[in-house]
This record gives C-alpha cells, structure tokens and sequence, in this order.
C-alpha cells in the first residue's frame, strides 16, 4: 500500500493532473486538478445471465394483478393471514417489511403481535416456530438470507424433521413453514448467494420447494402452508423484481413434489428449478436453431419429495438427461437425480447423464460470471452429449 502511495507522490511532481499538500499533520497529500474527480467510478453491473420467461396468465384461479415475484409472496402472505387467525410472521426486520419487502404493510394490517421482529438468532427463529407450529399455530418463520440459515440447522433437521417420528405422531410441528431469499444474486458473494437445498435433501420429515416465477411462488407457498409437514421455501432473490407476472389476486394451491413439463421436447430432456429453469429454456431455443435438438424441459419445483416419475418418463422418451443447478456440483441434488435416473432408465439412456452446476469453491464476488453454469455452459454440455 504505502509503495504505490509513494509512486503516486514521485509521479505528482511532474504531473498537472494533481499536487502535493502538507497536511498540519505532517503526512503529505495529494490535490486532485479540477480535471480530475476525487469520486470513485461507479462500477457497472453485469447484465443478468438469463432472460426471464413469464408464464402464460392463468384462466382457472379468477382475477389477475400484475406483480413481480416479492408482490407475490406478500400476497400469499396476505392471504393466509386474511383466512388463518392462529398465522404468525416472525423474522429479523419483517416487522418494517423485510429487506426485499416481502412483509411489507402486513404488520400494520395484521398488528404487531401476529408479525413481529425476532433477535438475531437463526436458531431461536426455527426454535421458536417448531414450538409454535406444535401448539396448532401456522409458524412463518422469515431467515433472511438461505446464507444464514445454517445456524438453525440442529433445529431444522434434529427437530422440526423428526418431530413427528419421534411423538410416535402424537405431536408434529407440520404447520411450520420458513421462507429464506436464495441463489445468486449478481454481486452476492460468498454470504449472499449460495444454494443450500441439498443439505436439507438429506433429511427426512421436510419439504423443500423452490418456485421459478411469481405464480409459481404464490400457489406454491399456499401449498407450503396448508402442507402438514415442516417446509422450507427457497425464493430466487435475483427474480423479486426481475419476474413479472399476472398473479391471481384470491388463493390458489400448486401441488407439492409434482413437478411440471414447461416445454416438451423428443431428443434431450433438462432438469432445473428456480432461476435455472429460465437459463435452460434460452438454452432448449439455442439447441433447436443451431443444432436443430428438440430439447424439454422440466422445472423440478419440489427438492424433496421429488419427482421420480415425471422425470423418469422423460428420459425414457428423449434418451438423454442435463441437469442444471447454482450448488456446486460434488453433493448436489444433481447427483441424487443422476443416480435415480440411471437406475430407472440405464437401458434407455443414449448417452451419460450430464451436471453443469456451480463449481466446488465458495461462491465468489468479482468471479461470479466464471463460477455461474449460464447457458453457453450448458450449451457446450448439450453438443457432447448428442454427438457422443
């Protein structure tokens, strides 16, 4: 540091870009000309590594409004509080809306002792809730980021997961649901962007969902809530604003561990959830027109329990499986996908299963375009696999 200040001062005294100061401190300065700006550059933001794909407005649930993907979930939020008297909201900030404003005007609405700011302790949080959830309330616990959810991790998964198991089902915490913000963000780093789904896959007794967009995330998280086992909902953060939809304004339901075919296809079948789900769509339209590979894709939606049928049916149909996903890849749910797959449906596979997902070192800041599996990676993936 002080090398590079001394070459700043050697080069200011043969530069008219700036001068040398004596402070009464007896340091040397430098003063800027009025050419230069003592401001730092403001650095510009990288464009999004997809293009969202809004779903088609839904006919069977009433009267739409638009809404971006945070909206929705303060409307399931809104709804569920409308129609439960025993719903409770609780988390750091929720009380003035939350970070990203999923809360927002509830409180004031609802009053203050049905949502409510909690300490900062990710592990009283989900304490907390279990033994609300256990006394016959609806627990909506907020972590405010998924980064800070491992705190609560004894709770979640020697709790809340085994709660029932071990009553012999006399009690259950199963009216326990906690919302986390989740996934890369675009400048997230290390503790704002990780994707922890697959810690909890391994735990029986919870339900893991991740919605792709604002309908998805309302009729899923009013699932979450009518649900009769502890839930965690997954929301892609870099989609609170970026999704934009037409949101049916009533409640709705989209059943759990279903997942949906959003684009059909014959010759390669892609498995994602979350953000990812757009990312493979803009990847199943490069794969037609350059190569002409008919490719579906299916959004996973539900973690655990998952989908082993539909997408099992899919492969045997196409032949050939790409799964995507933020996590790194070693432990990944990709993985346990791979597996299942290649026991269901080795006879009918054309070529090996393939994993484009996060690479196996912390989430970086600067590097984040490197460490993301965008659609060129996934692109690269989809010509070795119908060329082998």
């Amino acid at each position: 540091m002080m090398a590079a200040v001394r070459l700043l001062l050697r080069t200011g005294s043969s530069s008219s870009s700036f001068s040398c100061v004596h402070s009464g401190f007896g340091a040397t300065l430098l003063r800027l000309s009025p050419s230069c700006s003592s401001r730092p550059k403001t650095q510009k933001r990288h464009a999004a590594h997809f293009t969202y794909q809004p779903d088609p407005v839904p006919a069977e649930y009433g009267p739409t409004v638009k809404m971006n993907l945070f909206q929705s979930v303060t409307s399931a939020l809104d709804n569920r509080l409308a129609t439960d008297p025993t719903a409770v909201i609780f988390g750091e900030d929720v009380a003035f809306g939350g970070v990203f404003r999923c809360t927002v005007g509830l409180r004031d609405k609802y009053g203050k002792d049905r949502v409510f700011n909690t300490p900062l302790c990710e592990q009283g949080i989900v304490g907390f809730g279990i033994g609300v959830a256990a006394a016959g309330a609806t627990a909506i616990a907020e972590i405010q980021f998924a980064d800070y959810i491992f705190p609560a991790f004894d709770q979640i998964v020697n709790e809340a997961a085994k709660y029932r198991y071990r009553s012999g089902n006399l009690f259950d915490c199963g009216n326990l649901t906690i919302r986390a913000p989740w996934g890369c963000v675009g400048h997230g780093s290390l503790y704002h962007s990780q994707s922890p789904e697959a810690f909890f896959a391994h735990c029986p007794g919870l339900k893991i969902v991740v919605p792709r967009g604002p309908i998805q995330a309302k009729g899923l998280l009013l699932s979450c809530f009518a649900d009769k086992n502890p839930c965690i909902f997954f929301e892609p953060k870099i989609l609170y604003r970026a999704a934009v939809e037409q949101v049916p304004t009533e409640p709705y339901h989209i059943p759990l561990s279903q997942a949906e075919v959003v684009q059909e296809g014959s010759d390669m079948t892609f498995v994602a959830w979350g953000t990812q789900v757009h990312v493979m769509r803009e990847v199943a339209t490069m794969a037609q027109e350059k190569l002409g590979v008919s490719c579906e894709v299916i959004d996973l939606r539900t973690i655990l329990p998952w989908d082993v049928e539909t997408i099992c049916k899919s492969v045997v149909k196409t032949g050939r499986l790409l799964i995507s996903h933020e996590a790194p890849v070693t432990g990944g749910f990709a993985a346990e996908i791979s597996s299942t797959v290649q026991e269901q449906c080795f006879l009918n596979l054309e070529a090996p299963i393939t994993r484009v997902c996060g690479y196996d070192t912390p989430f970086p800041h600067i590097f984040e375009p490197f460490y993301i599996p965008d659609k060129w990676k996934c692109f690269e993936a989809v010509k070795r696999m119908i060329s082998y």
